[in-house]
């Protein structure tokens, strides 16, 4: 009765080890799977597409991330559902700067400047906070402007442009 028992347990550990001895790698594995790379961003020497303008010729498109040309950086705080600032100032004819910082814990807002008849003249990206960002904003003539959020339209402030 022993020598079947014996063989049995020989035969079986002789599988495990012939097993585990194979050239070819299982079907399976716990690791979970490599990702594909990510192309990187293309290199050209063309230039990006610039912001779109609308019938005033002041541009309306998205900022980009980088500081305008003139330096002039304007904060602007986005807590509670309200704009902290209510009046900013800007110099005419020049591009600035918004630093826009979003107080509001997983709550979207932007900024949208509009000219006196109502036409936006910039719309900046959607921030959900606790985040900031900088919008370039290209040059606007003197006048007074009314920025907002698009998404809470109570939100509201003066931007004068000015000498």
């Amino acid at each position: 009765m022993r020598r079947p028992i014996g063989a049995l347990i020989l035969l079986v550990v002789a599988l495990v080890l012939s097993a585990c001895a194979a050239s070819e790698p299982p079907g399976w594995t716990f690791a979970p799977p490599t990702p594909s790379p990510t192309p990187g961003p293309s290199v050209s020497g063309a230039p990006s597409a610039a912001p779109s303008a609308g019938a005033s010729g002041a541009a309306s498109g998205a900022p980009s991330g980088g500081p305008a040309g003139s330096g002039t950086v304007l904060d602007v705080t986005a807590q509670n559902i309200d704009f902290v600032q209510k009046q900013v100032s800007a110099p005419a004819n020049s591009a600035f700067t918004i630093h826009f910082d979003n107080q509001d814990a997983s709550v979207p807002h932007d900024i949208s400047i509009k000219n006196s008849t109502g036409t936006a003249v910039f719309t900046g990206d959607l921030v959900t906070g606790v985040a900031q960002k900088d919008y370039s904003v290209p040059a606007l003539p003197a006048g007074t402007y009314t920025f907002v959020c698009t998404v809470h339209s109570n939100m509201t402030g003066t931007l004068t442009v000015g000498p």
